[in-house]
């Protein structure tokens, strides 16, 4: 009697863990994505929704929601996270005029981005850097030299930034119709191009043409083009407004005018500059509102615990809470993360793939192409064998450190000038 008392319990356990499953439409991934979006938003208290603003997300346990922090790098290869294939600076990438090497280089690095993800997700590890949305490619245009972060763009030019900007967004994110392989975020929107000490505070005033024709274009063309499905919205103020708070940037120009479908990040610790820099807000609750009702969706080093505040004071409504939190879960479903790993055909990429063979020459070749010679006095290259000594002069030339920028991953070899020569 014993026996069959718990065979009938664990019976019943199993029916109503899978009618449970069952009714619940947003875990059933043959449903529509709005289906799915709209089930769940509904089921999510005041409290959950918020939560969901800031880049690093608790886990939602009685809805299945994992744990999962949108922050992670990819300038120029899977950084901060371990081992990874590391490929040229941006700048150097761009001296290549190649986009369909950098179309590769995006394919080979989104896929070690899958293999390191997966591998983390296993082990029950989903911290910062482990996540599959990027904060790249950075897209700002490299007018003045002196702009120390210059490095981590295409260069001067709004064509080919947004040429090679859009080739990266495509090959990240990759081509299947449910999936998202990643997803790239196209930063710092927008006129952010230094000077950097003053980037918090600081006020763009561009001409209007300056604006469209400079500024602007390589941003839509990756929206219009690439179909990015995110974008970083910068520190600076634009004609007065800082564009995390500035509607006429994140609705009237993304979504309204582009058609962007996608959601909007801060740049980390963009709100705090609202009411310490800026002057626009008192306080984080202010800033939390004025940046949700703008069109900003995720908070890097947010302040998501000043949300329902924000909505107790009357700045801000649910319902405007709801469409940025709608816009997280959507991208939430297209990356996979609440369907089974046998769904999603990312998943099956191994880790081997991670600073392979095939990708360590894949960057080579792209170092290869990047370098552009300018100067060759008195014909003296290629340099001649008969050279018994060659002098290797300067503080970097045996620095390994500087040869990886910065947002990099870590190879598992560097050379230094030094050493290759």
């Amino acid at each position: 009697m014993k026996a069959f008392s718990k065979t009938l319990a664990i019976a019943f356990c199993f029916t109503v863990s899978f009618c449970n499953a069952q009714e619940l439409p947003y875990l059933n991934n043959k449903l529509p994505l709005e289906t799915r979006v709209a089930d769940l938003l509904k089921r999510m208290t005041l409290e959950e929704k918020a939560m969901q603003m800031h880049n690093a997300t608790p886990a939602v346990e009685r809805l299945k929601i994992p744990a999962y922090d949108w922050w992670n790098e990819a300038l120029h290869g899977v950084a901060r996270a371990g081992l990874a294939t590391s490929f040229p600076q941006p700048i150097g990438l761009a001296a290549t005029f190649n986009e369909k090497g950098i179309f590769d280089m995006g394919t080979a690095v989104s896929d070690e981005a899958r293999a390191k993800h997966h591998q983390f997700a296993r082990e029950g590890k989903r911290e910062i850097y482990m996540g599959l949305n990027f904060y790249s490619p950075n897209v700002n245009i490299f007018r003045d030299p002196r702009w120390g972060r210059g490095h981590e763009t295409f260069g001067e030019d709004p064509y080919l930034t947004g040429k090679l900007g859009v080739a990266f967004v495509k090959s990240m994110q990759g081509d299947n119709p449910n999936y998202f392989k990643t997803i790239t975020t196209a930063k710092h929107f927008a006129v952010h191009s230094g000077p950097e000490p003053e980037r918090h505070e600081f006020d763009a005033k561009p001409s209007e043409r300056d604006l469209w024709e400079t500024y602007l274009p390589a941003f839509k063309m990756l929206a219009q083009d690439g179909h990015v499905y995110s974008f970083m919205c910068a520190y600076n103020r634009l004609y007065g407004k800082p564009c995390c708070s500035d509607s006429f940037l994140l609705n009237d120009i993304l979504r309204k005018k582009w058609n962007f479908k996608g959601f909007v990040a801060t740049d980390c610790g963009a709100l705090y500059d609202f009411y310490m820099f800026h002057k626009t807000a008192t306080d984080s609750v202010e800033a939390v509102a004025q940046a949700i009702k703008a069109g900003a969706d995720n908070q890097c080093w947010g302040y998501a615990k000043a949300v329902i505040p924000a909505i107790e004071r009357g700045l801000l409504k649910e319902s405007e809470l709801d469409t940025a939190v709608a816009r997280l879960l959507r991208a939430k479903f297209k990356l996979g993360v609440f369907d089974a790993e046998s769904d999603n055909p990312y998943s099956a990429i191994p880790y081997s793939v991670v600073n392979s063979k095939a990708h360590q020459q894949q960057a080579l070749q792209m170092a290869r192409e990047s370098i552009v010679l300018l100067k060759n006095n008195k014909q003296t290259l290629p340099l001649k064998q008969s050279l018994k000594n060659i002098a290797v002069i300067g503080p970097n030339a045996n620095d390994t450190e500087i040869l990886l920028g910065n947002y990099n991953g870590e190879p598992a070899h560097v050379i230094s000038p030094l050493e290759g020569i």
